[in-house]
């Protein structure tokens, strides 16, 4: 674990940071235009990890009529296995909570055994399955959601 982890809203600043992290992590990765285009929508709620006085992750989302959708989560790699992607999540969870949400839900590649291990650890569960849903290369993604409060 890391200490000193600090998770605040993206901003412009964060933008090109953002988008090289996308490129080292996703296949299809988000550009940093698309990045730019979240900042304006309302229900977008994008958070940076600042370990060390640098972008050390993020998370993107949307709330969307009360449910949040993740979109993106990564963390760079010298910075993986210290406790950032939870700190991220977790942080959005919290948000989801305070604005009364009743779930937090996303995709993930069947193969990603430690971003699974980290959202069952959150109490997410596996609530199905989207076939073919990944490109480059095709792979299956399991849907993981996370209720909040009464459902």
């Amino acid at each position: 674990m890391i200490d000193d982890i600090k998770i605040e809203k993206m901003n412009e600043t964060h933008l090109e940071d953002i988008a090289f992290l996308e490129k080292k992590c996703f296949s299809v990765p988000w550009s940093e235009k698309m990045l730019e285009a979240e900042l304006e929508k309302e229900n977008a709620r994008f958070y940076v990890a600042i370990t060390k006085n640098e972008v050390s992750g993020y998370i993107g989302a949307n709330n969307v009529l009360g449910e949040v959708y993740v979109n993106n989560i990564a963390v760079f790699y010298n910075y993986r296995r210290f406790g950032i992607g939870e700190a991220l999540l977790s942080h959005l969870i919290s948000v989801a909570c305070e604005e009364n949400c009743s779930m937090v839900t996303l995709e993930v590649r069947v193969s990603n055994d430690a971003a699974r291990g980290l959202y069952e650890k959150l109490g997410f569960e596996n609530v199905g399955m989207r076939k073919n849903f990944y490109d480059k290369p095709n792979e299956d993604a399991i849907i993981y959601t996370k209720y909040l409060g009464e459902t």
